[in-house]
């Protein structure tokens, strides 16, 4: 199971209870792996760009494709 023990955000239990690693949301939404481990991370406050969060659903809308925004980020 992903993310045991860690502090994560929406985004990152979302991935985690669905079993997709952030490795494969980086691959999947060409955003940098650092970057979606700053985003699943719950011990940030980092916003993401607009441009980033439309590549990241993207990619999600592969999983379930009612995903939006406001599932994951306070936009």
């Amino acid at each position: 199971m992903f993310g045991l023990g860690k502090k994560r955000s929406k985004l990152g239990k979302w991935i985690d209870k669905r079993g997709i690693s952030q490795t494969w949301l980086a691959k999947k939404s060409g955003v940098n792996r650092n970057t979606i481990n700053e985003l699943t991370s719950g011990d940030t406050e980092r916003a993401p760009t607009i441009r980033t969060v439309k590549k990241i659903l993207n990619a999600l809308k592969e999983v379930d494709p009612n995903v939006k925004p406001d599932d994951f980020f306070d936009i």
